[in-house]
């Protein structure tokens, strides 16, 4: 009895002495975190620093895996939320505009021409409205941590240069799955297709389309100017934020010490993501735009008076598009913007 006695209590100081021992042979061997795109994608690397840095910060009691291709859903971004929500998977790196099918307030950034510069995607999704749709998404199954990036979507094409919307007209250019991408180039005249992004590069080496349009740093990344890609409008209609996200189970799961070092990590990560989706693309920094250059692309930078051709054309798309999204979360994302410093 003695023995027994001594036991007990050697396992209750262990515990004592070892808060995230106890709490630790309960977690999962590995958690699952899922994320479009991969290394050396900026959007891969977020994910794999986070998955380093909760590893680093919980002394191993968490250990993630990053599955990228959205490969936990057989590769269709647009179920990724849905899985995420149903404990298919653990963690994501998510696209507003692939999660923005099971949450409609987030198709606020594919309003086009909403954002006019960096600073305006920061003064969204740092501010009140950031703060308005992390509430709304804890109310989905998830626990929202930290913004990251993939960045202004630029078009591309191996036809032309586009100036006008008219240069678009007839051509079929990739986009993601989402109605208003849809609706946004119809308006233009083109001809969109939606296909997973694992689709789009054979399609474009085939000719089976004509374009696509993503971040400069996925362009270069993904050597889009080997799959006929020659032609680049640098435009800037929407922006892609990118959010860190937890199932809510896995999280209510952890300790609070374990919670807050996976928060932490998750808003080191982002942070280091955004400047990294940035890198080459400013105007005191195009270094990138430069190298993209030197791969024989033709690069046209819209004037203003150029890029209000594409926003007049488009402005019904956006009107029709504020009733899906909400109209107080659109009013107030365009006083945070034009507040912005």
């Amino acid at each position: 009895m003695k023995s027994m006695k001594a036991l007990l209590a050697g396992l209750a100081l262990a515990a004592l002495v070892l808060p995230g021992a106890a709490v630790a042979a309960d977690y999962k061997a590995e958690y699952k975190l899922s994320t479009v795109l991969g290394k050396p994608f900026p959007w891969g690397v977020s994910g794999d620093r986070w998955a380093e840095l909760v590893k680093e910060k919980t002394g191993g009691r968490i250990n993630i895996k990053m599955y990228p291709g959205t490969s936990l859903v057989n590769g269709d971004q647009t179920k990724e939320f849905t899985a995420l929500r149903q404990g298919v998977i653990d963690l994501a790196v998510g696209s507003t505009i692939n999660w923005s099918p099971q949450v409609k307030e987030l198709n606020l950034f594919a309003l086009p021409f909403l954002m006019p510069d960096h600073k305006a995607i920061d003064a969204l999704t740092q501010g009140p409205v950031g703060k308005q749709l992390f509430d709304l998404l804890a109310t989905k199954d998830v626990v929202p941590l930290a913004w990251g990036e993939n960045g202004f979507r630029e078009l591309s094409n191996s036809k032309r240069a586009v100036t006008t919307p008219e240069d678009l007209k007839g051509l079929k250019i990739r986009v993601v799955g989402s109605p208003l991408f849809l609706d946004t180039f119809t308006a233009l005249g083109a001809n969109p297709t939606q296909m997973s992004w694992a689709d789009a590069q054979p399609a474009l080496s085939t000719g089976a389309v004509d374009g696509q349009e993503n971040p400069l740093a996925i362009f270069t990344a993904a050597k889009l100017p080997t799959l006929n890609q020659k032609h680049l409008t640098l435009w800037g209609y929407v922006a892609d934020p990118l959010i860190f996200v937890v199932n809510k189970e896995v999280w209510n799961s952890w300790s609070k010490e374990d919670q807050e070092a996976v928060r932490a990590a998750a808003l080191q990560a982002g942070q280091e993501g955004i400047a990294l989706a940035r890198k080459g693309i400013t105007a005191t920094d195009d270094s990138l735009i430069k190298d993209i250059k030197a791969q024989g692309v033709d690069v046209v930078q819209l004037t203003p008076d150029q890029q209000k051709a594409f926003q007049k054309a488009t402005r019904p798309v956006f009107d029709k598009w504020v009733q899906t999204v909400g109209p107080a979360l659109v009013k107030q994302a365009e006083e945070s913007i034009a507040a912005r410093k």
